[in-house]
């Protein structure tokens, strides 16, 4: 957390927190919720602007029931979430070492894989509690040149730098936020 936040937050304890403005969207990119597209269901305009990015990266937390959160100044901006908490990026470099990467720029030690009914691909680290990140859609193919897949696409191994073998568990979408005690959609008294 940035110093001038915790400044901030000795300064003024007791700003009110607010939610349905900030959205981490599917694919990483932070979106902006006016009161229109948070009454339309819209995810709202991506916000592009490098120095405000870094700084909701920097100031991005959970609170203890699992509601994740953008330290505002004094003030909490609980984000909805897309899918995940952390969406990552897998690339893998010249010697073909494979890199994943959060949406904050840090990088994620994966020790588990799955797969949701969507063919979606989520992965889980060591931290305690666990971190959960969806891989962005666009790496695909680079996930797939290093699994293994069973005949259902449900099951199969991940491939992990040569080093590690991953089995590819199913799990569904709808049981993804519980399974890794998070909330998708902080409550409005937040």
């Amino acid at each position: 957390m940035d110093d001038i936040v915790r400044q901030a937050l000795v300064k003024w304890p007791n700003v009110p927190s607010c939610t349905g403005w900030l959205m981490l969207d599917r694919r990483g990119t932070w979106r902006m919720r006016d009161d229109a597209a948070q009454a339309s269901g819209s995810p709202g305009e991506p916000i592009r602007h490098e120095a405000l990015l870094g700084f909701i990266n920097r100031n991005y937390d959970a609170d203890e029931s699992g509601q994740w959160y953008f330290q505002n100044g004094p003030q909490r901006v609980y984000v909805e979430l897309g899918y995940t908490p952390w969406v990552v990026r897998l690339s893998a470099d010249a010697n073909g070492v494979l890199v994943l990467q959060d949406q904050a720029g840090g990088t994620f030690e994966p020790t588990a894989v799955f797969i949701d009914e969507e063919g979606g691909i989520l992965f889980a680290d060591s931290s305690a509690p666990a971190r959960a990140a969806v891989l962005h859609d666009h790496d695909l193919e680079v996930f797939s040149t290093h699994a293994t897949l069973a005949d259902d696409s449900m099951n199969g191994e991940f491939h992990w730098n040569n080093q590690v073998v991953l089995p590819l568990e199913a799990l569904r979408r709808g049981d993804v936020a519980a399974r890794f005690g998070f909330v998708s959609s902080p409550a409005a008294n937040a």
